[in-house]
C-alpha cells in the first residue's frame, strides 16, 4: 500500500516538472525562429544595400533586367552573383513553404518577386542557372515564368529607357 502511494506521489510530481519543460522548449524555439529571421532580414538587407550605394551595379541591375545576353561578361558575373544569393536568400526565407501557403489561404496572387521573374533578363539568367536551386523553389518559379506577366515592377523608374543606353 505505502508503495502504491510513494509511486502515485512521485507521478504527480513528475507532471509540474514536464509541463515546465514543455514550457521551456516552446520558448526556445520561438527564440529560434526570432534569430532566424534576424539574420534573413540582415541577409535581405545587404541585398538591398548593394543596390542602394553602388550607382554602376543599380544600372548593371536595370540593364541585366532587360536582357542578360546583351551584358558584357564582368556585368553577366555581377548580375548572375547577384541573383543567385537572391533566388538563395528567397529559398531561405521559406519562400516555397511560407509564402506559399500564405497566397493560398490570403488569396494573393502575386508578390514583388513574382514580378522580378516578368522580365526577360531575370528569365534568361534563370535558364542558366536553375539547376542550382532545388527541385520545390524551381517548382514554385517555373510557373510564374510560365505565366509570362507583364514586367512592370521598375516601369516608374524608366527601365526601358535605361535599356537603350
Amino acid at each position: 500500500m505505502l508503495s502504491a502511494i510513494g509511486q502515485v506521489v512521485a507521478a504527480v510530481g513528475v507532471i509540474p516538472s514536464l509541463i515546465y519543460l514543455a514550457v521551456q522548449i516552446r520558448e526556445q524555439n520561438k527564440e529560434r525562429r526570432r534569430a532566424g529571421i534576424n539574420i534573413l532580414t540582415a541577409q535581405w538587407s545587404d541585398l538591398v544595400k548593394t543596390a542602394q550605394e553602388n550607382r554602376h551595379f543599380a544600372e548593371m541591375f536595370l540593364r541585366g533586367m532587360q536582357s542578360f545576353h546583351d551584358l558584357d561578361a564582368a556585368d553577366k558575373l555581377s548580375f548572375s552573383a547577384f541573383f543567385t544569393r537572391f533566388t538563395r536568400t528567397l529559398r531561405e526565407c521559406s519562400f516555397t513553404i511560407v509564402t506559399v501557403r500564405w497566397r493560398k489561404r490570403s488569396g494573393k496572387k502575386s508578390s514583388d518577386d513574382d514580378r522580378l521573374f516578368a522580365y526577360p533578363g531575370v528569365r534568361d539568367w534563370w535558364a542558366t542557372r536553375k539547376h542550382w536551386l532545388t527541385d520545390e523553389f524551381r517548382a514554385v518559379v517555373e510557373p510564374i515564368i510560365a505565366k509570362n506577366p507583364e514586367p512592370k515592377m521598375y516601369a516608374a523608374y524608366g527601365l526601358d529607357e535605361t535599356s537603350n543606353k
